[in-house]
């Protein structure tokens, strides 16, 4: 095995035992080019949650433009932020925003377009949703989408608040 391979193995296991990890340190931009740490990402103590996405990747439009119709509910219940990170690449990097922007997802975007935090995270598909609690731990993992699987989602959030 190949050191990376390594340490994606010891990630993924101290992740199986502990259950819970912090977000690693690996920075990302805000669709205005602003460079961000996301070990330094919070909401104040309340939940985050972390969406990854692909603006070719149907089932995560599905999901985002769901939980659209919802966020700003979602915001006043539980002063949850969803935090959107697009994996294009290269020459697709310039449709994010305007994509999003037609969309009309209310949204904070953050790009990702080596896949630092992708791999960082050990994330194999998309769409990816985590979920941060107000310690800034990972609590809750879930990869693809079927239509409804935001209510899941917003129950998690919950349980986080009570």
């Amino acid at each position: 095995m190949n050191k990376k391979t390594v340490l994606m193995t010891l990630l993924l296991l101290t992740l199986a035992i502990s259950g819970y990890c912090q977000l690693p340190q690996v920075t990302v931009k805000t669709m205005n080019g602003k460079t961000i740490r996301t070990d330094t990402l919070t909401n104040e103590g309340k939940p985050i949650i972390i969406d990854f996405f692909a603006t070719w990747c149907k089932p995560c439009n599905r999901e985002l433009d769901a939980i659209s119709e919802v966020y700003a509910d979602w915001q006043e219940e539980t002063g949850v932020k969803l935090l959107a990170v697009s994996i294009d690449e290269g020459q697709n990097i310039n449709k994010v925003k305007p994509f999003v922007d037609n969309h009309g997802w209310e949204y904070e975007v953050l790009l990702d377009p080596n896949g630092d935090l992708k791999r960082a995270l050990g994330i194999q598909m998309i769409p990816y949703v985590l979920i941060v609690d107000g310690k800034g731990e990972i609590v809750y993992r879930h990869a693809g989408y079927t239509d409804g699987a935001e209510f899941e989602l917003i129950e998690k959030v919950r349980e986080l608040t009570k």
